[in-house]
């Protein structure tokens, strides 16, 4: 179960930071194009990331030692992810513009913190 929370974080971060990683130079439209084609699934890596933290979160407050950073960051991807289904309101990011700016800038650089966070949480022991 925490390696699917790690996995989800690392996915949904790139999806989220896919913003930012279009302006790395010699791998940016390759990695627009592998985001474009995993777009259609980021729902469910949201929801992955969502049940994952959300049930690490309500573990670690009821019987665990503290509540982790890796599971906070889970719920925020999750949230994030699933922004457009939960409220019914389009989502701040236009894959149509260039460059990342105001509420986009902001889940992109959230998303390069989840993945910081997810590859973390796949070299710490879980116990």
């Amino acid at each position: 179960m925490a390696l699917l929370l790690d996995l989800a974080n690392i996915v949904g971060g790139f999806l989220l930071a896919v913003a930012v990683l279009r302006l790395l130079p010699r791998v940016g439209d390759d990695l627009g194009r592998l985001a474009g084609r995993a777009a259609p699934i980021a729902w469910v890596v949201g929801l992955v990331a969502l049940v994952t933290g959300g049930y690490y979160l309500i573990v670690h407050l009821v019987s665990g030692p503290r509540v982790f950073h890796f599971e906070v960051v889970g719920v925020g991807v999750g949230l994030a992810l699933l922004w457009g289904r939960l409220t019914g309101r389009s989502k701040p990011r236009d894959d149509r513009s260039d460059g990342a700016t105001g509420v986009r800038l902001l889940l992109a650089i959230f998303g390069l913190i989840a993945i910081v966070v997810g590859v973390q949480g796949l070299f710490t022991p879980d116990g």
